[in-house]
This record gives structure tokens, sequence and C-alpha cells, in this order.
């Protein structure tokens, strides 16, 4: 009976030893047949650095498609996906616990926030701390389709972090 109800139990625990998560891109989040979004504003001549850092004090700029569409076949998945944190909610420890995730720096703060389906709105119990924000991070959990709304912007995805951790390029 024992053996029965051990095989019992390792297959039913068995998918979530398969899980894998997959590494997502910003492209993949996006439909095949949607318009690509358009791509953020550089920042050329750094004497322009400190406009844009005194853009965080003033209101957000308008967001570029506010519902764009997005991956459906995405939700439910288990996924890690690089980016730029954008703060939401912080503790009076100074974590981050709530915020957009962005694919690049400034990212509804310095320029036009990025399509809906270029952001996920993701909740951590842990969190990152404020300090550690100007570098990207890696974001893992289960990817919901799923629009929310912020002051910031919209967002065409949610997510539950399970991993939160600083982004390392592939040549590192």
């Amino acid at each position: 009976m024992k053996s029965i109800l051990l095989a019992l139990l390792l297959t039913l625990s068995a998918p979530l030893w398969a899980a894998e998560v997959r590494e997502l891109t910003w492209a993949e989040m996006i439909p095949p047949d949607a318009p690509p979004p358009a791509p953020p504003a550089p920042i050329h001549d750094l004497s322009q650095l400190s406009d844009a850092l005194n853009a965080e004090a003033g209101p957000a700029a308008t967001q570029q498609s506010p519902a764009a569409p997005v991956v459906k076949a995405l939700d439910g998945q288990e996924v890690k996906l690089p980016g730029y944190i954008v703060p939401l909610d912080v503790t009076e420890e100074g974590r981050v616990t709530e915020f957009l995730l962005v694919p690049y720096f400034g990212a509804c703060i310095h320029v036009p926030p990025p399509p809906s389906n270029q952001i996920v709105h993701v909740k951590s119990e842990l969190g990152v701390l404020m300090d550690a924000l100007y570098q990207p991070f890696w974001i893992e959990g289960p990817l919901q389709v799923k629009a929310s709304s912020s002051e910031l912007a919209e967002a065409g995805y949610q997510m539950e972090a399970s991993k939160i951790y600083p982004y390392e390029s592939p040549s590192n």
C-alpha cells in the first residue's frame, strides 16, 4: 500500500519537477500580426541626462498604446524575463514590492511608456531594494495575460515573482 501511495505521489508531483522556466523575450509578448513598438527615445547628448532624471518628479508621459494586443498563449507559463523595474509600492524598509517591469531603462518616467504588451505588473513578497533599481533584473514566475492599470501605465501582463535577481548578459 505504501509503495502505491508513493508512486501516486511521485506521479502527481512529477509535473512540478518537470516544469521548466521559459526564457521569454519582449518581442515574444507581441502577437505576430501586431505592429512593433516604437523604439525608446535615445539620449545621445549626456547634458540632457539631468533633464531626463528631473522628469521623475514630473507627471508621467502619455502611454504609446495602452490597449496593445497580447499573446494569450503565454497565460500560465512559468517564465523568466529581463527588464527594468519601475516602482509602484515601496515598504518602509525601502523594498519595492510592486512594480512595472519594462524592457528599457526610463520607460514610464523619462519617455512615454511602452505599449501595454511590453509592460508586466509584478508583485513580490521579498521585493528589491530601491537603490538597486538602475540595473536590469531577471524576474521569474507564472505569467498571467491579464490587464492592470496603475498611475503610470496600463500593463497587458501580470506576474507574482518567485525569483528576482540581477541580469547578467550571456557574454559575462
